[in-house]
């Protein structure tokens, strides 16, 4: 049973969604950045997926070179405050912190990059400039994290970048995507302006690219593109039941809760159906906004859930209830029929008259999500794989040459911190890329 009311104000949406992890004050950074070790060959930068020197920006923290450690971070991660706030610290560098075999708190990694970050953006301290311009252009197609990871890594080589968007504001999964209690509107936003300003990025939003014809022209007007189009829609369940006008995807009900706050509003009976990450944010979120229960129903056992462990136990903590070893097979007008499951030499088997329902007045699917197959399909000679995931070589490039992707669209659904890197890496590709065509 939720113990959370239903938010009326902004004010009460911002108690019953508190950051996971709020601001650090001077005192508080000042403290933990004196407890690292400043390891040799420090595993905490061996789990970063973008490989930041964290003892660096920690050491730069403690004696007071807050802009140094924001330096020290941005080149290494251009969505370092955002990171900061919604990596899985726990179970990257956080989790590789040498405190862990020692039966000790690790280091607050993720709050210290995001208080150096900070620091940097509110002072508006520029760190970055374009390069000189070399006359060359390239496409982005998607502003989420990889497409601004490239754009900001292009753009400091001195390439011209056009960052095209099919929704109303950038950074994609960033500010649509993720639970609110991990980073504010404003927060995202804030980073994203402190970009663009520097580098004069330039946003062209509510211009998605759909048809032959539109791939045409970015390939007639620049030297490259990006493909950072991450994934798309909540995929189909193909049952019984799913059109119902209660039954949602969980990205678009995360995406409304983002973007509605106070103003959204959820029914009295929650079934959340899924045991990934996506499934935890959406039945937590469910919860704080004052569903009088939330039932997370999931396939198989606890064990087999996708979801990180820490996930898990937030969406327990805020009223979740668990439903394990329960297969949806049909929805109805006011609720979910589940029948039971068992697991018999790993594979999922169902127990023969088992079935029951379970009363919902909103039903979450949050069983992954439909790729982009159909778009990426317009593009000459680019090869995808059986699960419709773009094909790249060790340069990010596709199969076709022109163009070259990262972020979800490659990996099929990771963390914002990988796209970051995937942009970034894929942004130097491009540039061997041009300056090898230019040669030749």
């Amino acid at each position: 049973m939720s113990e959370y009311k239903r938010p009326t104000s902004e004010a009460e949406f911002e108690s019953n969604f508190a950051q996971k992890k709020p601001l650090m004050n001077p005192t508080e950074a000042y403290f933990e950045s004196s407890r690292c070790l400043y390891c040799y060959d420090a595993p905490c930068i061996q789990a970063c997926p973008t490989g930041i020197d964290i003892p660096l920006f920690i050491k730069q923290i403690h004696t007071g070179n807050l802009t140094g450690s924001a330096r020290t971070i941005f080149e290494s991660n251009w969505l370092g405050n955002a990171c900061g706030k919604i990596c899985p610290t726990g179970v990257l560098c956080e989790g590789a912190c040498v405190y862990n075999h020692q039966d000790v708190p690790p280091i607050q990694i993720g709050r210290l990059q995001n208080y150096a970050t900070n620091h940097a953006m509110k002072k508006n301290i520029n760190l970055f400039s374009p390069g000189e311009d070399n006359g060359r252009k390239v496409a982005i197609i998607g502003s989420g994290p990889a497409g601004i990871a490239c754009a900001c890594e292009l753009r400091t080589m001195g390439y011209a970048v056009d960052i095209y968007e099919a929704k109303e504001k950038p950074t994609g999964l960033t500010l649509y995507g993720i639970a609110a209690y991990k980073i504010t509107n404003e927060e995202v936003l804030d980073e994203l302006e402190y970009l663009k300003n520097q580098l004069n990025l330039n946003f062209i939003c509510n211009h998605p690219i759909q048809t032959e014809a539109d791939i045409a022209k970015l390939e007639a007007n620049y030297d490259a593109i990006f493909l950072g189009v991450g994934i798309g829609p909540t995929a189909s369940l193909g049952m019984e039941g799913e059109d119902l006008p209660h039954v949602v995807g969980a990205v678009e009900f995360i995406e409304d809760v983002r973007m509605k706050h106070h103003e959204m509003t959820v029914p009295k009976k929650v079934v959340v159906i899924g045991g990934g990450n996506t499934a935890m944010d959406a039945a937590s979120q469910s919860a704080r906004l004052g569903a009088e229960t939330v039932t997370l129903a999931y396939r198989r056992g606890k064990e087999s859930m996708g979801a990180y462990g820490f996930e898990y136990k937030l969406a327990i903590s805020a009223g979740v209830d668990s439903l394990f070893n329960a297969q949806p097979v049909s929805i109805h007008s006011n609720g979910v029929r589940f029948i039971k499951t068992q697991a018999t030499n790993g594979k999922l088997e169902y127990i023969s008259g088992s079935e029951f329902d379970v009363e919902a007045d909103l039903v979450i699917k949050a069983t992954g999500q439909a790729k982009h197959g159909s778009f990426l399909n317009k593009i000459n000679n680019l090869n995808l794989d059986n699960k419709n995931r773009i094909i790249i070589n060790d340069s990010f490039q596709c199969t076709n040459p022109k163009y070259f992707a990262g972020g979800d669209a490659v990996n099929g659904g990771a963390e914002v911190v990988n796209a970051a890197y995937d942009g970034k890496m894929a942004a130097i590709g491009i540039d061997k890329f041009i300056n090898n065509t230019i040669v030749q």
